[in-house]
């Protein structure tokens, strides 16, 4: 691998109603970007349609200094557009996508940089422990990334989340791919480039609350295993052939049994089997219904999120 200078230095960062955490977000860049030395740095915060103070915080601060641009969506369009909108804009020879909440420290990065200089596209903060989150939150992450490893098509690294550093050709590869239903970390994977990986220990949240709840969490692992995997199709593939064979097995019971006059009452291992059959087929509609309906959204053409107001993007910093 070829190494290199970093000369300029994006940073991305989603913001969803974390009116408390950003006076912590302002004064924790505030210590830490003049560490970077002559890097030059630009700080993107998307406002996901919140509907705190968080804007106004944002705006107020864009004012006072150049270096923060601010997108504003119309209204909330996720995580991952949010993410997405901030790659769009990036003008870095690499970029960093972090939470607003620090639980991914910024002591992390420089860690990340001397990776992306030694000739790394792709730094992704592996976790090796989660300060203060529940049994139940980690026991589900653990799940989650060993299942979604799995499922896909491409290698996922292991309990990683959006936090990581990206060349500028990794950022043009992924701002190329058309999709809506954007899942960042399997398309970061998909794309390839040198890969590493920098473990840290994931900090407890200070201020405010988790914007993943477990509704938002499971929806957002199917939407990871729609969008690089048939596996779910397939499983109902193969349940549909074992159903199947069953039947079969049960006709040639029925059909020996008949043949030597034994009486076959047949409503028990009926009911059962049609209630089986029955419920495999709804299954597998659904599952194939949430595929069609992937298509329908893709098809329509319409953009993942709508940018209401910016601020500074027009600025150097």
């Amino acid at each position: 691998m070829q190494k290199r200078a970093l000369q300029f230095l994006s940073l991305v960062i989603p913001v969803y109603n974390e009116e408390e955490t950003l006076p912590f977000l302002r004064e924790s860049l505030a210590a830490w970007l003049p560490s970077l030395g002559g890097t030059r740095t630009e700080v993107i915060l998307v406002d996901d349609g919140s509907a705190d103070a968080s804007l106004a915080f944002l705006e107020a601060w864009s004012a006072e200094d150049p270096r923060i641009k601010v997108l504003s969506f119309s209204r909330n369009f996720g995580h991952q557009a949010a993410v997405t909108a901030g790659l769009k804009h990036v003008r870095g020879d690499a970029c960093v996508i972090i939470d607003a909440d620090l639980q991914d420290p910024l002591a992390v990065i420089p860690e990340m940089i001397k990776r992306y200089e030694e000739g790394y596209d792709v730094v992704y903060g592996q976790r090796r422990r989660r300060e203060g989150e529940t049994f139940f939150k980690r026991c589900t992450a653990w799940i989650f990334y060993r299942t979604m490893e799995r499922c896909m098509n491409v290698p996922l690294p292991l309990d990683t989340g959006d936090f990581r550093l990206v060349s500028r050709a990794c950022i043009d590869a992924v701002n190329a791919m058309p999709e809506s239903h954007r899942f960042l970390r399997g398309m970061f994977a998909w794309v390839g480039f040198a890969q590493a990986a920098v473990p840290y220990a994931r900090d407890p949240r200070k201020y405010g609350e988790t914007k993943y709840p477990l509704r938002k969490m499971l929806s957002f692992a199917w939407q990871g295993i729609s969008s690089f995997s048939t596996l779910p199709i397939r499983l109902v593939s193969y349940s549909g052939m074992c159903i199947a064979v069953a039947a079969f097995v049960a006709g040639l019971y029925a059909m020996t049994s008949y043949v030597r006059g034994d009486t076959v009452q047949g409503w028990t291992a009926l009911t059962i089997l049609l209630a089986g059959l029955g419920g495999m087929i709804l299954l597998g509609l659904g599952i194939i219904g949430e595929y069609v309906g992937k298509i329908y959204e893709e098809v329509k053409g319409r953009p993942g999120y709508i940018i209401q107001r910016s601020f500074n993007l027009d600025k150097d910093e």
